[in-house]
This record gives C-alpha cells, sequence and structure tokens, in this order.
C-alpha cells in the first residue's frame, strides 16, 4: 500500500496463466490501481446515497452499525469515516481507535485489526447479510468491495475473518 495525502493505492495487477502455470505472454501487465480516498467533510452527505442510493443507505449504515457492535464488543458506537473507492465501491471506518479486537463466532476468528480493517469486515458483512435479504442491488458494491480487499495489505487477516 502506498499512502498519498488521503488517497490509499493498492496495486491490482494480475497474470494470466496458461494451464501448465506459465505466464501468458499476450496479458495485459499494465497494473490496475484501486484507490481508496477519505471522503472531504464537506461531501459526507452525498456519499451514501450516491453508493446506496436513498431508500438502501439508512439499511447499509445502520447494518454496518450493527455488525461493529456484534464483531467488537467494546465498541460503543462514535465517529465514522467515509472511504470511496476508485472502483466505485465504498466502505466506512470507525475513527474511536486505532485498533479494535474483533471476533467472529461463524468461524472463530479472533484478532486486535486496524480501524481501516475493522470497516471492511464490518462493511463486508453488513452488505452481506443486506443481499441474503433481498437487496440485490447491492451486489455490485459487494462485489468492488471484495476487490479492494483482494488487494488490501490485510487482505489475509480480512478474509480469515468474512470466511
Amino acid at each position: 500500500m502506498r499512502l498519498k495525502g488521503s488517497v490509499m493505492t493498492h496495486d491490482t495487477s494480475t497474470a494470466l496463466l496458461e494451464a501448465d502455470g506459465r505466464a501468458d505472454e499476450g496479458a495485459d501487465s499494465t497494473p490496475n490501481v484501486i484507490t481508496a480516498c477519505l471522503v472531504p467533510e464537506d461531501r459526507r452527505m452525498q456519499f451514501l446515497p450516491s453508493k446506496f442510493g436513498l431508500v438502501g443507505m439508512l439499511r447499509v449504515e445502520m447494518s454496518i452499525y450493527a455488525w461493529m457492535q456484534r464483531l467488537c464488543p467494546a465498541y460503543n458506537g462514535g465517529h465514522w469515516n467515509f472511504i470511496e473507492l476508485s472502483n466505485d465501491g465504498g466502505y466506512m471506518v470507525p475513527t474511536g481507535a486505532d485498533t479494535f479486537d474483533m471476533s467472529v463466532d461463524g468461524n472463530g476468528f479472533e484478532g486486535q485489526v486496524s480501524a481501516d480493517t475493522a470497516g471492511l469486515i464490518a462493511t463486508v458483512f453488513a452488505l452481506n447479510a443486506l443481499i441474503w435479504q433481498g437487496l440485490d442491488k447491492l451486489n455490485d458494491k459487494y462485489e468492488q468491495l471484495l476487490e479492494y480487499i483482494g488487494h488490501h495489505p490485510d487482505r489475509a487477516v480480512i478474509l480469515r475473518a468474512i470466511d
């Protein structure tokens, strides 16, 4: 991860492999980069409706808070930052602490994670739960977030938590 002011970037280049495991010589080797930018204060009110629609935004926001409480019992509310991804995705990050102790009852995950990682985990759980409740329009946002996570420096921890 490279940090440029309030922009984080993750290299998302992938190599196409032939059946024998060799790299495809014709594959495009130009790296794709997904950037994550902190939404400035003057754009906060537009962030949730732009990502999740007017109706979905309240359900998404409340679900993220609820999942954070469920995954991190010590979490007791607070201010959250909004993060916009260059692939049109987005997520929320709690600002109350630098790290959070999280546990997932369903898969046995337990660990201390950064606020950014905690926000990604809570947002993934929230989007997934809402999709299972029938909000299929969130599928693209879920996939965009997973694409970003796939190249995040804490991807191994995140994937263990959401498994």
